[in-house]
């Protein structure tokens, strides 16, 4: 599994080129970043030629099509998607995700309808380029109520969802949080197929009560009381060889130096994946 970053949780990066160089410093091996961003301002060539300089393949790109709101919004955001998925399957991306909010304002059976509709939309898109689609259930229990009607937060709600949605190119987002808050355990993740997961993101969180985590107290992987050693042994046991991303959410921007927060990075990636006995 390789080792990857995402910007959250790193402070105020000045640029791609500060957050490839960091990644690459300390060791990580993928990235998460906007591969369209990367092609504009370097063109095809000089972003595969960066990436591969440092070693380094992206993880994942993020879905940038709004399609929790209206329908002129999302018909809005398909050519960026088109152009995002040439950019990424240029640079030998093959992974896009969105997360679901937990509730929404809408009422939940028609706004299951149009999301299940758009969300096909674009993992057809993204197929046409060889890239997946990675659904993020969100576990923390105050989203839950944060809008008017419940929608979707649990790992068996989004498996059901994502056969719903019908194409072969969509499957999870699994984040080590939303697993943490749901109160899922390793032999959950043992139910699994390597192949229904597209993506992975990993962080920690506080020592406190589970209905009181909150979605931006997060910390950095092997400082909390999450199960990371046993999350990471799951999907290596199931077979998972794609990247697990740090993805860091906090209330207030880190105050650090982004080389700093990397380097803790650095170290709690060293931590959680000793004690799990991964290289």
């Amino acid at each position: 599994m390789l080792r990857g970053l995402t910007g959250a949780g790193l402070g105020k990066l000045e640029s791609n080129e500060q957050f490839i160089e960091l990644a690459a410093k300390y060791g990580f091996q993928a990235i998460d970043i906007d591969a369209l961003g990367l092609v504009e301002s370097h063109g095809v060539d000089g972003a595969r030629g960066l990436l591969s300089k440092h070693g380094l393949v992206i993880g994942s790109i993020g879905l940038p099509v709004e399609w929790r709101h209206s329908e002129e919004a999302f018909l809005d955001g398909l050519p960026k998607l088109t152009q995002a998925a040439a950019a990424a399957a240029a640079l030998g991306c093959k992974n896009c995700c969105t997360y679901v909010l937990p509730s929404t304002d809408y009422k939940a059976a028609h706004f299951m309808t149009l999301a299940t509709r758009r969300l096909r939309t674009c993992a057809q898109i993204l197929g046409a380029y060889g890239i997946r689609l990675g659904l993020e259930f969100v576990g923390p229990h105050h989203l839950r109520t944060q809008w008017k009607h419940p929608f979707i937060w649990t790992l068996e709600e989004t498996l059901d969802w994502i056969d719903a949605i019908g194409e072969s190119n969509v499957g999870l987002l699994f984040d080590a949080y939303h697993w943490y808050t749901n109160g899922l355990t390793v032999a959950d993740i043992e139910k699994l197929r390597a192949d229904q997961i597209v993506h992975v993101h990993i962080n920690d969180a506080p020592d406190v009560p589970l209905e009181d985590v909150r979605d931006n107290g997060r910390i950095y992987p092997g400082e909390g009381v999450i199960d990371l050693a046993g999350f990471l042994q799951g999907l290596q046991r199931i077979g998972y060889k794609g990247a697990v991303a740090q993805e860091i959410l906090t209330a207030a921007p880190p105050t650090d130096s982004p080389e700093s927060l990397v380097q803790r990075s650095k170290a709690g990636f060293d931590k959680v994946y000793a004690e799990a006995g991964i290289g």
